[in-house]
């Protein structure tokens, strides 16, 4: 594998990247952002959602018009797109500002987790393409772990003594760094070539032929164009629309594509990411602490990524993507678990260990004595107590007093479903989805899929705070669960392998002539 196709492959799954750390840092922010502009639980989670919720309208559009004008002119725009969000976010001065900002940035990340893993496989050889296309989910880790170290940093200078960065601002710093890479990704990408399957798709076939010599070399640059042309010869070019997608020929391998692409999200992945601080508050084990286990949590997602990228051209997608959902089904069933077995109390010892903030140790007295069973009832009770705006400034504080609870078991269950899922679901979707479908209509195809992946990601964001706040933790893991749990049965059944053929071989061989 040359050291040009990997350069190639890296820039433009940078777009992952920035949604990683996007992604990562609103986990950060919205400690800080929500008691700012007295944010309701359903604004928090519009905040937070918002920018899957416009990803999903350029997943639709975007795998169209990259099918018309090539992927990397599209790729352009989402990197700008991205740099504007950046600053508009760090500078927003209301809630409204701050959402609308995100959904810019939503663009941005849901035309760039479409166009990525098109493009890489259309320039990567069977050999290596598993490899390739993870390289995408590789860099999205990678800015989940840049984030939550950012945010890990910003929250530490945090203090009464540093005059710059204060609770009122620090959410912005959090914010605007993401402008550094959004740059770099723009300036990077006027350097990779256009998709030589896409060139060929349009009868661009010296400029294919050329990108592919300059990328590989003669010997498999002429197997590459000689595979591409004997398809061509063989299957009647076909139109990309949506009446095609739907065709009964494409029947088998949508309904792979749309499984995949709901299941991914509906474990709760991205509730877990985007609420992390929050998630890790729940154990009682402190706001410092949570930040820390934040790093951590991102920590393990980049070091089994690594994991994914060596197996996934030597073990094959279907064994990954069966043994990682059923790590996913165990490990959320765990923390069910350990958070079923947590029990709630307050008492002046443990209120005088914590830091609070715009209040007195002695606004607790009236739970003193008060045992309650699961966290939903002892949330419910310091909200009534205390007022709702109060108690989200003091939240991290109020559990690590209040919480009796084996957040170890807790941990090991977050961690093991992080790293099951950055094995499998995560790297092996994105890939599937690049192989699975003819190149007439990959853009589109993807495009689809992927805005129903982000509808499903856009629900999970919004409703999970509610689901918190009106069912508890324990319930709330326990339904994420059963739905891994049904989804690993699903795939034991319709899963295919894909691993060592070529784009035009996996063609002929799944979609019915």
């Amino acid at each position: 594998m040359s050291k040009k196709i990997i350069f190639i492959a890296f820039v433009v799954s940078l777009g992952g990247f920035l949604f990683g750390f996007d992604a990562g840092i609103i986990s950060g922010v919205m400690s800080y952002a929500s008691p700012e502009f007295n944010l309701s639980e359903l604004q928090a989670g519009w905040v937070v959602s918002s920018p899957t919720f416009s990803a999903m309208i350029a997943m639709l559009v975007a795998g169209k018009l990259s099918d018309i004008l090539g992927r990397k002119k599209i790729l352009i725009v989402v990197a700008f797109l991205y740099a504007i969000s950046a600053l508009l976010s760090a500078y927003a001065s209301s809630y409204e500002m701050l959402y609308i900002a995100r959904m810019i940035g939503g663009l941005a990340f849901g035309a760039a987790l479409v166009l990525a893993p098109a493009y890489i496989a259309e320039i990567s050889s069977a050999k290596d393409r598993g490899k390739l296309v993870s390289l995408q989910q590789l860099n999205i880790v990678f800015g989940f772990f840049a984030a939550f170290l950012s945010n890990y940093y910003f929250n530490s200078i945090n203090n009464p003594n540093n005059e710059m960065i204060n609770d009122a601002n620090v959410w912005r710093w959090m914010l605007g760094v993401e402008l550094i890479p959004a740059v770099l990704y723009f300036i990077f990408l006027f350097f990779i070539p256009k998709s030589p399957r896409w060139l060929y798709n349009k009868n661009l076939t010296d400029e294919a032929k050329k990108v592919l010599l300059e990328i590989y070399g003669q010997d498999i640059a002429h197997k590459e164009i000689e595979a591409m042309k004997k398809m061509s010869e063989s299957v009647k070019q076909t139109a990309s629309s949506i009446k095609v997608l739907f065709s009964r020929n494409l029947r088998y391998i949508l309904l792979i594509g749309l499984a995949i692409g709901i299941l991914q999200q509906i474990t709760g992945i991205n509730a877990v990411y985007f609420y992390a601080t929050s998630i890790f508050e729940q154990t009682g084990i402190g706001t410092d602490a949570a930040f820390s286990s934040g790093v951590l949590l991102s920590f393990t997602t980049v070091i089994f990524t690594f994991v994914a990228i060596f197996l996934i051209d030597r073990m094959g997608r279907r064994p990954l993507l069966i043994i990682g959902i059923g790590g996913v089904a165990v490990s959320l069933l765990i923390c069910a678990y350990g958070f079923y077995q947590a029990k709630y109390e307050l008492t002046p010892e443990k209120v005088a260990q914590v830091e609070l903030k715009e209040m007195e140790a002695s606004d607790l007295a009236f739970a003193y004595g008060m045992e309650f069973k699961d966290d939903l009832a002892f949330k419910n009770a310091m909200k009534e107590g205390l007022g709702y705006q109060l108690y989200l400034r003091n939240k991290g504080a109020i559990l690590e007093a209040g919480t009796t609870i084996n957040a170890t078991l807790v941990l090991v269950g977050i961690l093991g479903f992080i790293a099951c899922f950055a094995f499998s679901l995560g790297p092996v979707m994105w890939v599937l989805l690049s192989e699975l479908f003819p190149v007439q209509i990959r853009g589109l195809a993807i495009g689809t899929i992927g805005f129903v992946n982000s509808f499903s990601s856009w629900l999970i964001q919004q409703i999970f705070p509610w689901e918190l706040s009106t069912f508890g933790n324990a319930t709330t893991f326990l339904i994420f669960g059963l739905i891994a749990s049904a989804g690993f049965f699903l795939f034991i059944k319709i899963l295919p392998e894909t691993k060592g053929r070529s784009l035009e071989e996996l063609e002929a061989e799944l979609v019915k002539s």
